[in-house]
């Protein structure tokens, strides 16, 4: 017979294993390095091990610890000791000495909110002094001029430069197809591009084919009645990849994997779709901070220089929010936008041309 703390107990699993399975795996990798180091950070400051519930003083610790600030002498600071900052990039838990960014420290402050909210327990992180300190820490670091960083966009022109350092081989195979690939069914994700299988690839005639994203970041239940998850793959990005598929032998499972000589391999990890679009950028001779979100924003900044209308875009990126999409169109389109060229406009010069002919006291009189 089950006892009811027993029933409880295995609910209470039957929960957490629910929740890790749905949870994407970009997702799940991310929490649980948050909280190693949450783990790391506390034994090296303190000397003794996590336990939840956090303290609302050591969420602030953490917080002045790991934010940079102007002190009163107007040098930039943080509270971190070198000693433990040092501990932690030994340990392998911080890739290197001195501040993190704002948007990093937010992050793990939400992952360890999600663990307390999980735990049932008393939400430091919650408390209106985290939320106040975090706010002002934003606000000084827009006055210090600083900007997030975002990787630069892959669009057409750099896009044709990278493609041009593919050759004929295996490798150069798969890597036109999958920055074809990428690109061109809506600015994939790398998570998304190494997820991507044979078997929701179907072809709808000479002309391409058809990729369903069923699983993405922004559709993590599955399709849903306001998705487009139907992406064309089309012309030569079809091309890429239909030579791919066929000199790799690929009939079922992952699209784009891994390559040992000439050995086809399992699939690719997206940290690893990343360094093929960052040493594609490197052999074109291309400057800038390239990544695997590179081809996502790229995306959307050529989209936009080549006038297609706002949906069409959503509709391929699979973006909900407006604000999310306008994110992504990077300065270098500021000169496309054509509202910045409507003192040039023919209506604008046939106005001022209609207003400076006219006899004086011709003009209609204001109502």
């Amino acid at each position: 017979m089950t006892l009811p703390i027993q029933l409880a107990q295995q609910a209470a699993d039957a929960v957490r294993e629910l929740l890790a399975e749905a949870a994407a795996a970009n997702t799940t990798r991310s929490y649980a390095s948050a909280l190693r180091y949450w783990a790391g950070w506390h034994a090296a400051r303190y000397g003794v091990e996590l336990a939840l519930p956090v303290p609302e003083a050591t969420v602030l610790q953490f917080v002045v610890d790991h934010v940079v600030r102007r002190s009163v002498d107007g040098e930039l600071a943080w509270e971190l000791p070198p000693v433990v900052d040092q501990a932690l990039v030994t340990a392998g838990l911080k890739a290197k000495l001195g501040p993190w960014t704002l948007a990093t420290v937010r992050h793990r402050v939400a992952v360890l909110s999600t663990a307390h909210r999980l735990k049932h327990v008393t939400n430091p992180c919650e408390q209106p002094a985290i939320r106040t300190v975090l706010s002002r820490a934003a606000r000084a670091a827009v006055k210090r001029g600083e900007r997030p960083r975002k990787k630069t966009a892959i669009t057409l022109a750099e896009l044709e430069a990278m493609l041009a350092t593919c050759d004929d081989s295996l490798e150069g195979l798969r890597d036109r197809a999958l920055l074809c690939f990428g690109f061109a069914s809506g600015g994939r994700r790398r998570s998304e591009v190494a997820a991507a299988n044979l078997r929701d690839l179907r072809r709808i005639g000479p002309q391409g084919f058809i990729y369903r994203l069923e699983h993405s970041k922004t559709q993590q239940a599955g399709v849903s009645a306001t998705s487009t998850p139907d992406k064309p793959v089309l012309d030569r990005a079809a091309q890429a990849l239909e030579a791919w598929l066929a000199t790799a032998s690929i009939t079922e499972g992952a699209i784009f994997r891994r390559l040992w000589k000439q050995h086809v391999g399992p699939a690719l990890s997206p940290a690893a779709v990343g360094e093929i679009v960052q040493r594609r950028a490197k052999l074109a001779g291309l400057e800038g901070d390239f990544g695997g979100h590179s081809l996502r924003s790229g995306f959307v900044t050529e989209a936009s220089r080549q006038g297609v209308p706002l949906p069409a875009i959503m509709a391929m990126t699979e973006h909900r929010a407006v604000s999310s999409v306008m994110g992504y169109f990077h300065t270098g389109s500021a000169d496309q936008n054509p509202a910045g060229r409507l003192l040039d406009a023919p209506f604008f010069h046939l106005r001022i041309s209609t207003l400076s002919t006219a006899p004086f006291g011709s003009r209609r009189p204001k109502r």
